[in-house]
């Protein structure tokens, strides 16, 4: 079984030397060009389809902002090709990295030992972006990349005027846990070297990581909250293609046309399934409400022995639909009365922006992420959740049938991300970057 490489560098570089295949370190900044600007936005994508959407909102947001700007999506997921990209957004999409329930990466289709497949990442990574010259990249959550993959391209950057941002969700772990894994992988010292600004896609009044993480002084002075994504912006760059998959679910009632369905809609979302076989078998035997339809979107990753079952569950059912992929999930979210989720962030976002009434049973392993999200949402009024050891057909059953709470009783929250955003980027291009390291 392939095992994760250790702590030390893996196939580039020591942090802060240069991979013998890197630029030389004399390296000249980007050279002068017309007035549109370019910007990289990697996600690594091990997990799940949340870093890859999460970036292409972004870069939607971006390109839909008035800016004159190409952006390049790096991404570990091939679903990225299967989004709707606007004009001025292209996508490269690395050979697939998969993180296992006990948190190994390992390559997921190739046979190729992990350190081979993190050397052919790195190394695409680095040509990437040595020939489309960004003026700032954008990370994703993981400061060195999935492995440390991006060392050697974030130490070529260093020696060039590119504006380097990290972006992080709003929880990332337990404090005890993120200090043990920043530790390990001196995130801390990569986020003094190489980063301008750290954004933060969340609201400090629900949980703020500065004070939560203690993070060093001169590190929180980097850090921005931004607010969290709204995800009701990409509903505006839905494809035609997109909307045909939801005319052809064949619902009776939610045509999209259809402003006032006969059947309400109570939608489950379990991300992209590869551990949500448990919500899911037990949304497919709950009891739903008259003139209700439950649709069960099962994400790409569900194992196929869970699919079967399910698929099951649902001939028995007339009541209930399975859906294994949709490219835009919101289109059946804005129509849905209640939703029961995990608690990932951008189902979060996405129940949060549409002010949707949601029962949330969060994972808890390996990390507890979506779990102190979703205590903290639930704290505040903002959603229902359900601990995964309370989770049964019933418990379900009775969440469906109690009265939905009045929306406009629930507390407001900053759903500002991509517009401070926007505008934070405008300011970092026309100030002057981090200074270049010179040649030793």
């Amino acid at each position: 079984m392939t095992t994760l490489v250790p702590a030390s560098p893996n196939p580039a570089i020591a942090l802060g030397t240069v991979a013998p295949n890197a630029e030389p370190t004399s390296a000249p900044s980007s050279p002068a060009r017309g007035p549109r600007s370019r910007v990289v936005l990697y996600s690594h994508d091990t997990m799940g389809l949340g870093h890859k959407r999460r970036n292409l909102l972004i870069a939607q947001a971006l390109g839909s902002a008035g800016l004159a700007v190409d952006i390049l999506l790096i991404s570990g997921m091939g679903d990225a090709n299967a989004m709707s990209v606007p004009d001025g957004i292209d996508t490269l999409t690395l050979p697939a990295l998969y993180k296992n329930a006990d948190g190994q990466y390992a390559a997921r289709r190739l046979n190729l030992e992990l350190q081979e497949i993190v050397q052919l990442r790195s190394q695409l990574i680095l040509a990437a972006v040595k020939n489309f010259r960004p003026d700032a990249l954008i990370v994703d959550n993981v400061p060195r990349g999935a492995v440390r993959e991006l060392d050697a391209t974030l130490e070529y950057l260093r020696r060039r005027s590119t504006r380097c941002i990290l972006g992080l969700r709003d929880v990332l772990d337990t404090p005890a846990t993120v200090r043990r894994d920043w530790k390990r992988a001196e995130n801390i010292t990569a986020i003094r070297r190489y980063y301008d600004t750290v954004w933060i896609y969340g609201d400090p009044t629900i949980y703020d990581p500065r004070r939560e993480y203690r993070f060093p002084a001169d590190i929180t002075e980097k850090m921005r909250p931004l607010g969290y994504l709204d995800s009701r912006d990409r509903a505006r760059h839905v494809n035609a293609a997109a909307r045909a998959q939801i005319q052809q679910l064949g619902l009776p009632g939610v045509a999209l046309a259809d402003p006032k369905p006969d059947y309400e809609l109570v939608l489950c979302q379990v991300g992209g399934g590869q551990d949500g076989a448990t919500l899911a078998e037990a949304f497919a035997q709950a009891t739903f409400p008259e003139n209700t339809i439950g649709v069960l979107l099962t994400g790409p990753f569900m194992p196929a022995e869970a699919q079967r079952h399910l698929q099951a569950l649902a001939q028995a059912n007339p009541r209930l639909r399975l859906v294994s992929y949709l490219a835009e999930p919101t289109l059946l979210l804005e129509r849905a009365s209640r939703v029961v989720a995990m608690g990932g962030y951008n189902t979060t976002c996405e129940i949060l922006a549409y002010q949707k009434p949601a029962l949330v049973v969060p994972r808890i392993s390996p990390r507890q992420e979506q779990w102190i999200r979703a205590d903290r949402l639930s704290r505040k009024g903002l959603i229902d959740m359900l601990h995964p050891t309370q989770l049964s057909p019933q418990t379900l059953t009775h969440w469906l049938h109690q009265p939905i709470a009045n929306a406009a009783a629930r507390p407001a929250i900053n759903l500002d991300g991509l517009k401070n955003l926007v505008a934070d980027l405008e300011q970092l291009l026309v100030k002057p970057a981090m200074p270049t390291l010179q040649a030793s």
